[in-house]
């Protein structure tokens, strides 16, 4: 997300599920000169006003690809060229005899003001501090760099763009408020994802407690392709915060992602269903007949949600919940396929251990196992590669285990196709070929009895 030093703009293969330029609508991360990142929603004919930073009209960006780094003059918006790495030499000098006093720098706050009301560019104003600065050239060129970058996220009037995709996104939650996302970290998500087999065309099952960063992540894998049923605790659609930034396109995510409650999810339930007739036998006027439509439509769309979820063979289910997920998992086991994918995500370590503890001798599962992610960050310039001095303690804890059939009459695979190779032969004999004889028949029906008869007494569990 750093677009300090190197190309303002990187390119990235187009997304189906948003749009690759800025469109009015879009919640924009910006990330202003001091590093912060804002989030702000891009009206029509707006002015958008960044504080000490400058203001500039939302029509400027309408159009822009996403990623681009641009001034801001007279309400206007000017592209900045990307800026290369710049290559620090390693010099001779110290920092040991310099001394920070209070005369070192003799261009006052109030000398500085005037010259930005004069209309003096940010590097103007740097470059009469470094003039006028005593102990300047006793720094060593690391030194300077970051006094230069120190000066322009002050002084500067620029801001950047952030794409908005998955990582980006979920970077900016994490630290803006990272109990929302229920610390679920960026390379947690992406072992999310992995784990549960998240792929175009898939049907997956989601309960997303997490503001919606689990679900964002799974329709950016699908592509417009395949169904995600979310299940929530609301009656009305689940609010995901996360999704706002992620600038999905509706024609897209609307056909593939649908919202159920718990108790609409449960099959012995009876949803209480309004009637879409009219209370007098006909329409009163064009509006009523509108609502009741609607009424009607809404209606047999949850219907058809409830029979898609009950008719089950879904590929995966993702939990990040604040509720018991053990119970869960034995709410929605039947709707799993073979060889689906169950991932959980916890913050705490307490709650995926004792899953796993429930799990791991119960019949159905195949090994359960439990993963923590370790994350380490570097500065990446030349000359100036180290970690980071900061990193977060923990990005959670994720159980993963695959549903099996524990079926003790299950047979071998094998054995299916030999039964079916020889009733294709015994269906379609050659024309030259003569009758069998018994002799030949007792032969096949005996060999068949004993292969069929290994594998009668394989049960699947896990040990």
């Amino acid at each position: 997300m750093d677009v300090g030093e190197g190309p303002s703009y990187s390119h990235h293969a187009p997304s189906i599920t948003r749009e690759d330029t800025i469109q009015t609508g879009h919640t924009l991360l910006i990330k202003i000169p001091s590093g912060d990142i804002r989030s702000i929603k891009l009206e029509k004919d707006a002015a958008v006003n960044l504080g000490k930073f400058g203001s500039f009209y939302s029509n400027e960006l309408v159009g822009q690809p996403f990623g681009l780094t641009y001034e801001i003059v007279n309400k206007k918006l000017k592209v900045l060229p990307p800026r290369p790495m710049q290559e620090v030499e390693d010099t001779e000098a110290t920092n040991e005899l310099i001394n920070d006093g209070q005369f070192v720098q003799p261009l006052t706050v109030e000398e500085i003001e005037t010259l930005k009301k004069a209309g003096l560019h940010a590097t103007e104003i740097i470059k009469k501090q470094i003039e006028q600065h005593a102990n300047y050239s006793l720094k060593t060129e690391f030194s300077k760099e970051k006094y230069k970058k120190r000066k322009e996220m002050k002084y500067s009037k620029s801001f950047s763009v952030i794409e908005p995709t998955l990582y980006n996104v979920c970077q900016y939650w994490f630290n803006k408020d990272q109990n929302r996302l229920r610390d679920i970290r960026m390379d947690t998500l992406a072992q999310l994802t992995s784990l549960a087999n998240i792929r175009p065309g898939g049907r997956y099952i989601a309960v997303d407690d997490a503001s919606g960063v689990v679900v964002s992540a799974i329709l950016d894998r699908l592509g417009g392709q395949g169904r995600l049923i979310t299940i929530c605790d609301v009656d009305s659609p689940p609010a995901y915060p996360v999704m706002l930034q992620m600038n999905f396109r509706k024609e897209v995510v609307s056909p593939v992602m649908v919202s159920l409650n718990w108790a609409t999810a449960d099959e012995e339930y009876s949803p209480i269903v309004a009637s879409t007739d009219p209370p007098a036998g006909k329409f009163k006027s064009d509006g009523q007949r509108a609502r009741l439509n609607k009424r009607k439509l809404a209606s047999d769309a949850l219907m058809q949600w409830r029979e898609e979820l009950f008719s089950g063979e879904f590929d995966g289910l993702v939990i990040a919940s604040e509720y018991d997920p053990h119970s869960i998992i034995q709410k929605l086991y039947p709707y799993l396929s073979g060889s689906a994918s169950i991932v959980v995500y916890s913050p705490h370590v307490q709650v995926v251990t004792d899953l796993y503890n429930q799990l791991r001798d119960a019949p159905g599962y195949l090994g359960p196992t439990v993963t923590e992610g370790w994350l380490r960050q570097y500065q990446v310039l030349p000359g100036r590669t180290h970690p980071m001095m900061n990193a977060s303690g923990s990005g959670g804890f994720i159980f993963h285990v695959l549903k099996i059939y524990d079926d003790p009459t299950a047979s071998s695979v094998m054995v299916q196709r030999h039964k079916k190779k020889l009733k294709q032969g015994s269906e379609t004999p050659s024309a030259g070929a003569s009758e069998p004889t018994a002799e030949s028949v007792t032969v096949a029906a005996s060999d068949l009895e004993s292969t069929s008869a290994l594998p009668q007494d394989v049960e699947m569990r896990t040990s």
